[in-house]
């Protein structure tokens, strides 16, 4: 009878420093890394910096040598062809693509690709989401398809079962670095 008190004591313990410690324990999951960085480039291209790092978080988990099987490179998994064009259009000079693994670099190249798919879609984030993973000409594509939009300004249907789930779980990734480190991350003037 005194063990099964002592036990049921101690896993009542655990419990309640589990609740207690739950928003460190989740940070844990949900880490944020290159802050400067993530600040310095979503105020230069007018994102929000929890984007920025829910885009980089589910990309590359934070990872700055990630490499993916598709030829993405970095935090913001840019490929080569994208990395190459972005340079030309950014008026980068020597560009190498071993670049795409510094992570300022690749911060700020990312960033101005997503300002850049965010004018072109006209700020319509779900889009500049689906332009980012499953390709700008895609998307531009699905929305002249009533299969995928109604009204060839939204999706409601993306024919890319990855795309769909990548838009998804950065929005979930969105509200969760918003609500984590909403104070860390304000963008001071």
């Amino acid at each position: 009878m005194r063990f099964k008190s002592l036990t049921s004591s101690f896993i009542l313990v655990i419990i309640l420093l589990l609740i207690i410690n739950v928003f460190y324990i989740v940070k844990l999951c949900f880490p944020l890394r290159y802050t400067e960085w993530i600040l310095r480039y979503s105020k230069e291209y007018d994102l929000s910096p929890y984007l920025v790092a829910a885009v980089i978080k589910t990309e590359s988990n934070f990872k700055p040598k990630a490499k993916s099987n598709k030829g993405a490179y970095g935090l913001m998994q840019i490929t080569s062809l994208t990395g190459e064009w972005a340079a030309k259009e950014m008026k980068i000079e020597n560009y190498k693509e071993d670049m795409l693994l510094e992570p300022e670099f690749n911060i700020k190249m990312g960033c101005w690709y997503i300002d850049n798919l965010k004018k072109e879609f006209k700020g319509n984030m779900d889009l500049v989401l689906a332009a980012y993973n499953g390709g700008r000409g895609n998307v531009q594509k699905w929305l002249a398809d009533l299969n995928n939009s109604k009204d060839g300004k939204n999706l409601h249907y993306i024919p890319f079962k990855e795309t769909d789930q990548y838009v998804k779980r950065v929005k979930v990734n969105y509200n969760i670095y918003k609500f984590l480190y909403g104070k860390k991350l304000k963008v001071h003037n």
